[in-house]
């Protein structure tokens, strides 16, 4: 698997590699690219919005990716045999909101796996869609904090990225009175509303960011240890994203950057336009704000562990 951002991190910050953690550690995580990602304490497995198939859809592609073109009017389609080989089990698995690099594997792991699945009711209707069974499926719409066996989640209002230089805004949800056949078109995948998490385990809070945005209000006193933190180029067009963020989140002691990738190329493809766009300005930012905070860089698929 290509690395080619490592070194570029390394230079501007002290950075963990996932490779050399401490092994004696608490919480394992494995990154999906885009906003996907694995955690598990040893008693549950949590998905967060895991996308392993990363199909090549709506442009963003790379000349040398040779995978059929989607286009976002055509039937969504799943890499199960990847998923297969990446997703042996799941617990939870927590949905910031109903887009297509967001839900669109969650139908077959779901069915799969029988993990408990929470998100909006946008959310919920697709995965009725599939044939997700009711006893699966937790519809929330924002403040909800609930107790599972060994395990909690509180659910955070939340917002969408400012795509299209500002001019996204997308009001459009399902509900009980939605009919949806699937396979749905990718491009019935319709955010249907946002959110974030606070993912409490056995000695480690984690709050997770799906987008490029956040309601400040909403942030202020979670403080959580872990910060899945939206980096992508959207954030860019927001008012001194970076510093709020870590202000409001309590500067925490370790941020891991997320959705910060080209998810529409495949697992090994060069990653390092978007780490020069992306990530080093952030780093730079948290170098200068918060000197304490450990910046962890995922690589696709590697697992590491957080004390």
């Amino acid at each position: 698997m290509s690395r080619p951002y490592r070194w570029l991190l390394a230079a501007l910050l002290t950075v963990v590699s996932p490779s050399v953690l401490d092994a004696q550690t608490d919480l394992e995580l494995m990154y999906f690219g885009a906003a996907g990602w694995r955690l598990s304490d040893g008693n549950v497995v949590v998905l967060i919005d895991p996308w392993p198939s990363r199909l090549k859809y709506g442009g963003g592609g790379h000349p040398d990716d040779t995978r059929p073109d989607f286009a976002r009017s055509d039937l969504a389609w799943s890499d199960t045999t990847l998923i297969d080989s990446l997703v042996p089990e799941a617990d939870f698995i927590l949905v910031h909101h109903g887009h297509f690099d967001h839900l669109g594997d969650i139908p077959y792991i779901a069915r799969k796996t029988g993990a408990k699945v929470v998100g909006t009711e946008t959310t919920m209707m697709i995965l009725r869609a599939y044939g997700i069974p009711d006893e699966q499926l937790y519809a929330v719409g924002g403040g909800e904090d609930y107790q599972f066996d060994g395990f909690s989640v509180r659910v955070v209002p939340g917002i969408h990225s400012a795509l299209n230089e500002k001019h996204y805004h997308d009001t459009r949800r399902y509900d009980r009175d939605t009919e949806l056949e699937a396979p749905l078109r990718i491009d019935q995948f319709i955010e249907g509303g946002s959110l974030s998490f606070l993912a409490r385990f056995a000695g480690h809070t984690v709050l997770s960011m799906g987008s490029m945005n956040f309601i400040e209000r909403e942030f202020e006193g979670i403080e959580p240890d872990i910060l899945l933190a939206g980096i992508n180029g959207s954030r860019l067009g927001l008012y001194d994203y970076d510093r709020r963020l870590l202000e409001t989140t309590g500067f925490p002691e370790v941020v891991i950057p997320t959705h910060w990738d080209n998810f529409r190329l495949p697992y090994g493809f060069s990653q390092e336009a978007n780490v020069e766009r992306n990530l080093v300005p952030f780093v730079e930012t948290v170098r200068t704000l918060s000197p304490s905070t450990r910046v962890i860089l995922p690589v696709h698929l590697e697992p590491f562990t957080v004390r």
